[in-house]
């Protein structure tokens, strides 16, 4: 009697496994589930999609840490000589101000983590309007321009991340290690190690991305805040011409340009492209740009903030670092580096730059910039491509290309000019080409304080990262310091990725 209860315990023990067996591998109640069709199943719905890649991914907003709303901007510019930090808050880049991250310093998990979010957004976004969005929106040359948005946001995410992760171009033409490049959806949970392409790899994606995205997307919005936060086709040319000068590419650097520079109006009119092109320009006054309405001419792409509803969130906007002007001061974390560009005595006292861009503390004679002057909640714009850009780009490649040229030196002039008119560089003043490229890289120096460039441009043409003070030491190209280490997530969880 005992066996056969013994047995019938057994068998219910053994049905009662059976008809619970999917409790061993319970499906996730917090993973992304594959790409409803209700995602895309109204224009309106797509176009939502579409727009969350410019929110929650570009600007990292909605629960992720900063990317464009300013960080990145940031740290392109504190890791370079032009910054001394006051705080020493490791939260707020301390660390990279002194050359001192590690795979789990704040902002080399949170970058990581945001561009390769970003990423993921437009890999997602890409695959929903192949099966559901193209159908649905019903025009192909709308869903086209859709795709080709997304592809600007991906090759936008992907240059950020190469230009702190990864060797420069010029070391080795490309060769060293780059990136994972995904370029599918990760919607649920899997296996997704994968190892790092070489860094021409990369770049060789980004143009790709672009070149597709410049045949496709709109050549113009029906406003002007449409026109500096979404990408058309000069968004798209202008990126370009970025990341070929970072490759050093310089032939292709004039080519592009030239396709929203005229020859010598320097604007971006219906004249150097098709008919409904954005007419970009510089702005006679500088100061313009980073005032209300953010939507200049000269401003080609930018990250935009409402406050009290769309803020740029805790410790992630420019002004929070940057900004002090006496009475209504931000948080002020760095102020400008007296050895830095201040130090260039070419740069005037009368120049408009320092006129209406800075402010001096009196008490202690420390220049703050104040292009970015709205205190808490931070509702100033995040400039991510201007015009002036394009022009001193221009001005570089030809000079680099063609020696001590007339336009190089007349692009040149049009960016110092508009903020000091007392300055006008002649051929006389270069002795060769070189020394016009220099020039110009110290004019990129003056010009975009605080909208992160510097530290690109130092890589791209491997120099030393100056010291600053006596505080933080020279970096030069071989110190391991001179790009960030990979995320240590990364490392902890895709077991093909190698530490820089």
């Amino acid at each position: 009697m005992k066996k056969k209860i013994l047995l019938i315990i057994g068998l219910g023990v053994m049905l009662n496994y059976s008809c619970q067996k999917d409790k061993l591998s319970p499906v996730s109640q917090t993973q992304v589930e594959e790409t409803p069709a209700e995602l895309y199943s109204t224009p309106a719905r797509v176009l939502s999609q579409l727009l969350g890649l410019y929110g929650a991914g570009v600007r990292g907003i909605g629960g992720f840490a900063s990317f464009y709303s300013g960080r990145v901007q940031v740290y392109g510019d504190i890791k370079a000589e032009n910054w001394i930090n006051t705080s020493g808050n490791q939260i707020t880049g301390s660390n990279t101000w002194s050359q001192n991250v590690n795979t789990t310093s704040d902002e080399v998990l949170n970058i990581w983590q945001q561009g390769y979010y970003a990423i993921n957004n437009a890999n997602q976004f890409i695959e929903g309007m192949a099966a559901y969005g193209t159908t649905t929106v019903n025009n192909p040359v709308l869903a086209a321009s859709y795709v080709g948005e997304a592809k600007f946001v991906r090759a936008l995410s992907y240059y950020t991340l190469l230009q702190l992760y990864a060797r420069p171009y010029a070391d080795g033409n490309g060769a060293r290690p780059g990136l994972p490049l995904r370029l599918t959806g990760n919607r649920v949970f899997a296996n997704f190690d994968m190892a790092r392409s070489t860094v021409a790899q990369i770049y060789d994606q980004i143009l790709k991305d672009l070149n597709e995205a410049e045949t496709d997307v709109q050549l113009a919005y029906s406003t002007a805040a449409l026109n500096t936060t979404r990408a058309h086709r000069n968004t798209v040319i202008a990126l370009k011409v970025r990341v070929l000068l970072t490759m050093g590419r310089y032939a292709d650097v004039i080519t592009e340009a030239n396709k929203i520079v005229g020859t010598t109006t320097f604007t971006a009119t219906a004249g150097t492209g098709p008919t409904g092109r954005v007419a970009n320009a510089l702005q006679p006054n500088i100061v313009n740009v980073f005032r209300t309405p953010y939507t200049t001419t000269e401003s080609i792409f930018s990250c935009p903030f409402v406050a009290g509803t769309e803020n740029p969130g805790t410790q992630n906007a420019l002004a929070y670092y940057f900004y002090q002007n006496g009475n209504t001061p931000g948080v002020s974390e760095f102020y400008l580096n007296p050895a830095g560009a201040l130090s260039d005595p070419n740069w005037k006292a009368t120049d408009a730059r320092k006129t209406g861009l800075t402010f001096t503390n009196a008490t202690n004679s420390r220049v703050f910039i104040t292009k970015f002057n709205s205190i808490s909640p931070y509702p100033d714009w995040a400039p991510v491509l201007r015009y002036s850009e394009v022009l001193l780009s221009l001005a570089e490649a030809i000079a680099r290309t063609s020696g001590v040229d007339a336009r190089a030196i007349a692009l040149l002039n049009a960016v110092r000019g508009r903020s000091d008119a007392t300055t006008v560089f002649t051929a006389a003043n270069f002795v060769n080409g070189t020394a016009l490229a220099d020039a110009i890289i110290q004019e990129r120096n003056i010009e975009f304080l605080g909208e992160g460039l510097r530290n690109i441009d130092l890589m791209r043409t491997l120099r030393t990262i100056p010291a600053k003070g006596s505080t933080v030491q020279a970096i030069p190209t071989t110190d391991p310091r001179y790009i960030w280490p990979i995320s240590g997530n990364e490392l902890l969880y895709n077991r093909l990725i190698v530490n820089n």
